[in-house]
């Protein structure tokens, strides 16, 4: 039964990333062998100047109206500013989890799998370092055992200044999570890069790459969103059909909807 289940599952969504116009060559050999070797491909442009200037200004007015409130639906940091569960809340951020290329590169990684949350992190002046982590996982696994990827939206330049995310390349084929062998997660590590990137930019970020926020060291915040998907077959970090609201689902595309598994 659980067969036969997870077999129409992944004909759902293989039609529906086909009807979104995602192809096996969306992405070229290139892209997908420098994905698979260090957990992470930029795609830039992205979004247009109209579109970045239409997201900020969204997410300042959700910031607005949710005061002391927002971000708890999933996760809250000191030295940040979260929104979350976008999805439920503007049409405009339909655009975050249906983008073909972005799509493409998620379904590489995991195979069939749908959205566990969209959300934005703003580090703010000051705050935003975290130690290297990957997400959903805080044991080691099997290489390639791949269960959670994120797509990072930036919505600013990242800069080394303003708190640029920082990841370890490679670091997703040891199968480690970083609290495991490191003795302290919240250093530099010796191979680390940081995302130097124009905002317009989409980061896929294989989950299991080890990875963190820098200290924003400018006087403005530095904005992004996360769309974060996991394998068909994980628990999403927010439920979708619970959070999604009926205006929601009148709006998402019968694509989408199969994306959040609504």
């Amino acid at each position: 039964m659980c067969m036969i289940f997870w077999v129409k599952s992944m004909q759902t969504i293989v039609n529906a990333l086909a009807s979104l116009g995602v192809t096996d060559k969306t992405l070229s050999k290139e892209e997908k062998s420098f994905l698979d070797k260090n957990g992470y491909l930029p795609f830039e442009d992205i979004m247009s100047e109209e579109e970045l200037l239409a997201f900020r200004s969204r997410l300042g007015e959700l910031s607005k109206e949710e005061g002391d409130t927002a971000g708890k639906e999933v996760q809250e940091e000191e030295g940040t500013m979260r929104l979350t569960n976008l999805v439920n809340k503007d049409p405009m951020f339909e655009k975050c989890i249906s983008h073909p290329k972005v799509l493409a590169a998620i379904h590489h990684v995991l195979g069939d799998f749908k959205l566990s949350s969209l959300n934005s992190r703003a580090a703010m002046p000051g705050g935003g370092r975290q130690g290297l982590h990957v997400d959903n996982v805080h044991d080691d696994l099997e290489p390639s055992d791949y269960r959670v990827c994120n797509a990072i939206w930036l919505l600013d330049n990242f800069t080394v200044e303003n708190g640029a995310t920082r990841l370890v390349p490679g670091s997703h084929l040891t199968g480690k999570s970083p609290n495991t062998v490191l003795y302290d997660t919240m250093t530099d590590h010796p191979d680390q890069i940081q995302i130097v990137a124009k905002a317009g930019t989409v980061v896929i970020v294989n989950s299991h790459t080890w990875h963190a926020g820098t200290a924003n060291k400018t006087n403005l915040p530095r904005r992004g969103m996360h769309a974060y998907y996991c394998r068909r077959d994980q628990v999403q970090q927010l439920d979708q059909r619970k959070s999604i609201g009926q205006d929601a689902l009148n709006w998402l595309s019968p694509e989408s909807k199969v994306i959040l598994d609504v």
